[in-house]
């Protein structure tokens, strides 16, 4: 006779929560505390209950997983770009993880010099992250940032790339990245608060010298505010940014005198926004200023750089959202957003030319790829569709050809784009307003009904999910499955507006532009009830919980990855990492009114006596971002509260954080676990 699985319960300690007179009942606060065995434990009978309860289908994802892999292209390596006389490369070998960043002098058929094979650096770590490879003007050193933890919180270290030497200064708890002033001795980078994690110091280093001794040149003390440090592409200038969710603000340095004093380039005004890119003697400025919403380019001498001096080029336009610039010697590049579609203007600086790149499709991505190379004709951008793998396309802005450099290999040879389409819908919401939902499924697909379509979404931070191309996903659309991509508001997708109507007092559009568009999917017989499943992370997570307290008949199942849960508590702790910069996204709930808006919405508040989809759960132990304890609770009560005997699984990646596993395959292994998930809700086996 087979023994039934036991479902984990976690014990129950009320403790009250009082703020504003309120009183919410919190009985599983006490997870809140990684180093309490009685935690760990709680923790690790979950993993054991999912591992129990997916067993049956642990071949199958070991099969996606083989499957998913198959398709890269293992020994694999990126479009070289060249930087101050180096070609630079990261490449990957057959059988390995992690990246070999590389590079070759002034011609790609020079001798290759490693700077860093990952694979020897990630030994003996469960994790490891390196990230912000900075070499100095004179090419002999790389400062470079690495978290074996995934906390985000990176140490960042030095070496000389001619002896190989890595010198012994190790700086501790830092963002990772860093910049070098024209010396190529001097370093500045920005340090953590150690237990919020806000980057909120820049500090100066000088090469052979002790860390103690290094000095601390910017204090960011507004806690809703972070702050970073980099050089200008034209490599004359140090910057020194700080910025919120509303407000930006820059100081400057010449990047010859690093022992110099920094200029405010224009005092922070709450709500104004702008970034600098510099240019002969003037620098560019992208801005909203002046109620651009949508935000415009101005110019400014830099001698003189306060905001009454700063002149239109590109006047603010209400139905064009302007998100970037790139410049070059003769050109500037302006990629913008128009009816939620991707655009790259290619301008002169002397007038002589001025066009839009060519694109005709409705779900595609395009953005200007990397372009450290100041005096070149040669922009280069990348492009890819919900059915067309990535391209790396270089494109010369005087002669208008273009040079396909690289085009994402899709391996096994079952892949034909022709196979598949892509389309844009647009569903009604509640309050007539009109919601873009990319779609993209097998040719042949039938609109009866009984197709299962999983729908993604995130919306928040004005972070736009643009339809593009993933080698992973055609495990489902080989299998049967539409993938639909919701354009909800919180995003900008649609422009600036887009975003402001999804965040603070109106952040429940985001929620119920979501339901909404599944209402539409069921409504134009795309799907049904029984075959519909949803999908979101992190603040995407958050939309999850939202959506499965108000509407949960429309799910057969739901991932939530590392979601953001427990929104009211997570706000009142300033002490957690993100929060107090979070206060402009979601609103401050030490403030009545935000308290009880929140409350009104926040997943682990409104968990209560109904039935539930299928859901799988999962988080990070060390996650920086959104605390492990958030879903843990929130499956506790869940457990608690649900009336169905439909799935509730929560897997804890003990070693991991808010990213999920490192190595270039490990995290397939997660994809293959939510795949196989939805999969065998839907009665697919393999």
């Amino acid at each position: 006779m087979e023994t039934k699985i036991q479902t984990p319960t976690a014990d129950k300690r009320r403790i009250n929560l009082e703020k504003h007179e309120d009183v919410r009942v919190d009985n599983y606060f006490w997870l809140n505390d990684r180093e309490n065995p009685n935690v760990i434990d709680y923790l690790k009978q979950e993993n054991d209950y999912n591992d129990r309860m997916t067993a049956h289908t642990k071949d199958f994802q070991s099969d996606l997983f083989e499957e998913m892999k198959a398709r890269i292209k293992e020994d694999d390596s990126s479009v070289p770009y060249k930087l101050n006389g180096y070609w630079y490369i990261t490449r990957y070998e057959k059988g390995k993880d992690y990246p070999i960043y590389s590079r070759k002098k002034e011609t790609l058929d020079g001798p290759e010099e490693i700077l860093f094979d990952c694979n020897i650096e990630a030994k003996g770590h469960n994790y490891f992250k390196m990230v912000g490879l900075n070499i100095s003007p004179d090419n002999k050193l790389v400062a470079f940032g690495v978290d074996t933890v995934s906390r985000r919180n990176y140490t960042i270290r030095i070496k000389n790339l001619e002896t190989g030497k890595i010198y012994p200064e190790v700086i501790e708890t830092t963002t990772g990245g860093s910049t070098w002033a024209a010396d190529s001795k001097t370093l500045f980078y920005t340090k953590k608060d150690v237990e919020t994690l806000r980057s909120d110091k820049v500090y100066r280093h000088v090469l052979d010298t002790p860390v103690t001794e290094d000095v601390e040149i910017y204090n960011e003390t507004d806690d809703t505010f972070y702050t970073f440090v980099y050089k200008t592409k034209s490599k004359r200038f140090l910057v020194i940014g700080s910025g919120s969710t509303l407000t930006t603000e820059y100081r400057i340095l010449k990047a010859d005198d690093p022992m110099g004093e920094f200029k405010v380039f224009q005092p922070r005004v709450r709500g104004l926004e702008y970034g600098i890119a510099h240019y002969n003697d003037h620098f560019y400025v992208l801005t909203n200023a002046d109620d651009a919403k949508n935000f415009k380019l101005m110019k400014v001498s830099e001698d003189n750089t306060s905001k009454e001096n700063w002149k239109d080029v590109i006047p603010h336009r209400k139905d064009v959202l302007l998100e970037d610039i790139e410049i070059f010697k003769d050109y500037y590049v302006v990629s913008e957003r128009s009816n939620g579609l991707n655009m790259i203007n290619v301008k002169r600086w002397d007038g002589k030319a001025d066009y839009y790149l060519p694109f005709d499709n409705e779900t595609y991505t395009a953005y200007v790829s990397t372009n450290p190379d100041f005096d070149t004709k040669t922009l280069r951008y990348s492009y890819n569709s919900l059915t067309t793998p990535n391209s790396v396309i270089d494109f010369d802005m005087e002669t208008k050809e273009k040079q396909i450099k690289k085009e994402q290999e899709v391996l096994g040879g079952k892949f034909d784009k022709n196979n598949y389409v892509s389309e844009r819908i647009w569903a009604t919401a509640i309050d007539g307003t009109k919601v873009p939902i990319s779609l993209v499924y097998r040719k042949g697909i039938q609109k009866n009904g009984t197709n299962p379509v999983l729908q993604y979404a995130y919306g928040s931070y004005g972070s736009t999910i643009d339809p593009y191309f993933s080698t992973a996903r055609l495990s489902l659309l080989d299998r049967g499955f539409i993938y639909a991509i919701a354009h909800i508001r919180g995003g900008e997708y649609l422009g600036r507006s887009w975003y402001e109507d999804g965040k603070l007092f109106k952040k429940k559009n985001t929620f119920t532009d979501f339901v909404d568009c599944s209402r539409f999917l069921i409504e134009q017989n795309y799907t049904s009830p029984d075959h519909l499943y949803a999908m979101g992370g992190s603040a995407g997570g958050l939309l999850m919980g939202v959506v499965v307290n108000i509407s949960p008949e429309l799910y057969n199942g739901v991932v939530a990855a590392v979601p953001f849960v427990d929104v009211v508590t997570t706000m009142l702790d300033d002490s957690i990492p993100l929060t107090t910069g979070e206060y402009d996204e979601w609103g401050n709930p030490n403030e009545k009114d935000y308290y009880e808006y929140m409350k009104s919405y926040s997943p682990y508040d409104n968990v209560h006596a109904q039935e539930y989809p299928n859901m799988l759960v999962t988080t990070g132990l060390h996650d920086s971002q959104v605390q492990y304890w958030e879903p843990a609770k929130w499956v506790a009560k869940l457990r608690e509260l649900k009336t169905d005997d439909n799935l509730l699984l929560l897997h804890t990646n003990m070693d991991a954080g808010h990213g999920g596993a490192s190595g270039r395959f490990e995290a397939l292994k997660e994809v293959a676990e939510e795949y196989a998930f939805l999969l065998d809700l839907e009665g697919i086996k393999c």
